[in-house]
């Protein structure tokens, strides 16, 4: 791989914009500007510059995002922004996409990437990967609707119960929902089969991978490989 192919897969345009942003000395490697747009390089764990902003190189792209309220998770979104707007633009130039789908008014834990065989791993339900929500309720959470969660609630338009695989209450109004499944609104609506209202709802986790608490709402952070989501080693 040459500089200009380097950054031509981490997004910076098409490749004749690469190589102008090395012919106008805007890109450095080991602390030395970049001057030979083929030059040879083996970028793999490796960082560079780009305008004075350090960059390290990732084949595929995985982020984890504190989704704030107000965005949805589409690339073409109807009446709210997208989430990629939040995204700067070389990510964006990727094709990288939310894992799944938060309402617009669902805050928390984001994955997105560009790898699409890990995307679909991520939502396949035969691999089980666990996300867990805390909801804050309308009325008192009891142990009565933890028991219909645990056990199964029937949704509209569903043939068949669905459970959490996890629920326990973690404040008067408060509960933490683990599902492995991942149905339009499913939270809210498994809830309000139970009798209960969802007010607001986060996600804390997904797969391995809690939410940073130094993560603020908006702010994104890459992930360095699969196992810090899957729990196991590549």
């Amino acid at each position: 791989m040459n500089f200009e192919q380097m950054l031509f897969s981490q997004g910076f345009g098409t490749r004749r914009d690469c190589r102008d942003l090395i012919l106008s000395g805007d890109v450095s490697w080991n602390g030395a500007v970049v001057e030979d747009p083929y030059e040879t390089v083996e970028p793999e764990g490796k960082s560079f510059v780009v305008k004075g902003e350090t960059w390290p190189f990732f084949e595929k792209a995985i982020i984890a995002m504190n989704k704030p309220e107000g965005y949805e998770c589409s690339m073409k979104p109807s009446f709210h922004p997208s989430v990629l707007t939040l995204l700067p633009a070389p990510l964006r130039n990727r094709n990288i996409q939310p894992v799944g789908r938060l309402d617009e008014d669902t805050t928390g834990l984001l994955i997105l990437t560009d790898d699409g065989a890990f995307q679909h791993y991520l939502i396949h339900p035969k691999h089980h990967v666990a996300k867990i929500y805390r909801a804050v309720l309308k009325h008192p959470a009891e142990e009565s609707l933890v028991k219909q969660l645990l056990g199964g609630v029937l949704l509209k338009d569903e043939r068949t119960p669905v459970a959490a695989s996890d629920c326990r209450i973690t404040g008067e109004h408060e509960i933490e929902l683990t599902l492995e499944q991942g149905k339009y609104h499913q939270v809210k609506r498994m809830v309000a089969a139970a009798g209960n209202r969802v007010e607001t709802l986060t996600r804390i986790q997904f797969g391995a991978l809690t939410l940073p608490v130094d993560l603020k709402p908006g702010e994104w952070k890459w992930i360095s490989s699969r196992a810090e989501i899957t729990g196991k080693k590549a």
